[in-house]
């Protein structure tokens, strides 16, 4: 019988897919550990309550593996009805109580669980692995389907990439991947090593066509995802843009800034409406993932340097 107990918060959206993963975990000693207890929303809050009671426990401890906010308001309401203690990321903004020893462990009863620094969706992310079970909790580094947003200024594209290679090479044991969104993975292994093809694909799809000719990223958009999606266009840009930062810092992209105003499509695709496209209940969570307090009021061309 696992310890692990999965409880969905009700907020589906085009990001967080069914809802965020909460997870709520029998440490022993009739103490429960509560990983990423999502959003302000009462029921959800009653029903990460309810879990643990029906089990006889009390939730003494919550960890927050980034501070997105599908993941980590409901911490401080959690913990002022419970009393638990609140841990974190050091570099996290979120309220808490203490913050994690990067590398080391988190105790709870008669848990011991890795802290695991996991940059890349964000630069406060850790993720957590408990042995006894092969659980590794992930928050949005991995999740239960379809692939994940890493987008600047909150996101980094070689850091989470090398986040993807710690997790597949430090733990090889891990059987399950417990994500925020989406079901729970049964082959680790199998899925770790489906993002990191998945990451390497997408970046020579992208050289590709830039060996082609050079492309701005809303034309780099229609040629690589084509021309089906466009709600989904923005979101794509940012990705783009990722994995474009990481090959100009590395000299195999170059930059050149266009002398001209953008477009209406092109500024569409760049600098979106947010609430237009998702409506206002979601906004914030489209805003942290997708780093929309990064404007781009610049058009850039981009193309393979010489040295790609």
């Amino acid at each position: 019988m696992s310890r692990i107990a999965l409880v969905r918060a009700p907020n589906p959206s085009a990001m967080t897919l069914t809802g965020t993963n909460s997870y709520v975990i029998d440490a022993g000693n009739n103490e429960a550990l509560v990983i990423d207890p999502g959003p302000v929303i009462d029921r959800h809050l009653n029903a990460l309550l309810a879990n643990a009671s029906e089990r006889g426990l009390n939730i003494s401890t919550i960890a927050v593996t980034h501070g997105h906010p599908d993941h980590a308001p409901a911490a401080a309401p959690l913990a002022a009805r419970t009393g638990a203690t609140v841990w974190v990321h050091p570099n996290s903004a979120v309220q808490h109580d203490r913050t994690f020893e990067l590398e080391g462990e988190l105790r709870v009863g008669t848990l011991a669980l890795r802290v695991i620094d996991a940059p890349g969706h964000t630069f406060e992310h850790v993720a957590l692995y408990e042995p006894g079970e092969g659980a590794l909790f992930t928050g949005d580094v991995i999740l239960g389907e379809g692939t994940v947003v890493v987008a600047p200024p909150g996101g980094a594209m070689r850091p989470y990439q090398r986040t993807l290679l710690r997790l597949r090479d430090e733990f090889p044991n891990a059987a399950r991947i417990y994500g925020g969104h989406g079901p729970i993975v049964e082959d680790a292994r199998a899925k770790i090593d489906e993002y990191i093809e998945h990451r390497k694909l997408r970046e020579a799809e992208l050289l590709k066509v830039l060996a082609r000719e050079s492309m701005t990223i809303p034309q780099l958009v229609i040629a690589i995802y084509g021309t089906q999606r466009p709600i989904l266009w923005p979101a794509m840009a940012r990705q783009l843009l990722a994995y474009l930062l990481a090959l100009s810092e590395e000299g195999i992209v170059n930059a050149r800034a266009l002398e001209r105003p953008m477009t209406e499509q092109e500024n569409t695709i760049l600098n979106p409406s947010w609430e237009s496209i998702v409506g206002a209940e979601h906004a914030p969570v489209i805003a942290a993932e997708l780093g929309a307090m990064l404007k781009l009021d610049t058009l850039y061309e981009y193309a393979l340097s010489s040295r790609a």
